[in-house]
């Protein structure tokens, strides 16, 4: 089944990298430490060194001082070591939030690319693949649960007259027009396409009945006849519509769709806003 992507937040960061900027303040802790250490030794030492300045200075200071100025240069080359070490690991986290920031690029580029692909470039309607997709996934549901559900096939009447005499900006902009009215009306549960042209598919879920769904129908077909506000022109838009429901007339997507677009052309024929296959 096709699923689009959720959006990533692309200012999320793998653990590792946030384990290995802990690493590095940790390791920066020890190297100050440390330096402390050496401070206080060199401090120690040149307190040491006074001492020997005095008269018959004794020989555990000498022997102290040695052992002070050995270790304090161990201390040293630690700190040294250390700050290597801090200064590696820190380009490592650099080159890590870098590797970060771009796969988060590409992951945004991926998730166009499939918003783009089950989607109307015009309208923004998910297109025909993934209304199939949903309308297979509400068949299931519906064969699991007992529900009824409803296939409704819509037509603009006449859409190429208004192309031929308006252009085709307008025209588009009568599809942009009925798009955004159908997804307001839609149902949460409901989904709707642009099938392709002038043609649009609305899958109805759990319906009651034939008249539960007139009801609905009668109230859609009112609302997006309306004339388009942004639209100068005073434009008529006429429906045709066919119907077909589940389990009455089909039971797989590819005949429910058949037979509500066979009813929508029944529609058509007789001039009439809907037909029932």
């Amino acid at each position: 089944m096709i699923k689009p992507k959720t959006n990533l937040n692309s200012n999320q960061k793998p653990k590792a990298s946030k384990s290995l900027s802990t690493l590095v303040a940790h390791s920066e802790s020890i190297k100050e430490m440390v330096q402390d250490c050496a401070d206080d030794l060199s401090t120690v030492n040149t307190v040491l060194k006074l001492e020997l300045t005095k008269n018959h200075p004794q020989q555990s200071i000498k022997n102290a001082i040695d052992k002070n100025s050995t270790v304090e240069n161990k201390v040293q080359s630690a700190v040294d070591e250390l700050a290597i070490v801090n200064n590696a690991l820190k380009e490592e986290v650099e080159e890590r939030e870098n590797i970060e920031q771009e796969l988060s690029a590409v992951r945004k580029e991926k998730d166009i690319a499939t918003q783009a692909s089950l989607h109307d470039i015009l309208t923004g309607l998910p297109n025909r693949a993934l209304f199939i997709d949903r309308l297979e996934h509400g068949l299931d549901q519906a064969k699991r649960q007992g529900w009824n559900l409803a296939v409704m096939f819509i037509d603009l009447n006449k859409f190429k007259q208004i192309n031929d005499e308006h252009g085709h900006e307008v025209g588009d902009k009568v599809l942009i027009c009925v798009a955004n009215r159908l997804k307001d009306y839609t149902r949460s549960d409901d989904s709707i396409c642009r099938f392709g042209g002038d043609e649009f598919l609305y899958l109805m879920m759990q319906i009651k009945d034939e008249q539960a769904v007139k009801k609905i129908l009668k109230k859609l077909i009112k609302k997006i006849e309306l004339p388009c506000q942004d639209i100068a022109i005073n434009i008529s838009i006429k429906l045709n519509i066919g119907i077909s429901l589940f389990p009455k007339n089909a039971d797989n997507s590819k005949d429910l769709i058949k037979y509500a677009d066979d009813a929508m052309y029944l529609a058509k024929q007789n001039n009439i806003s809907f037909v029932f296959a």
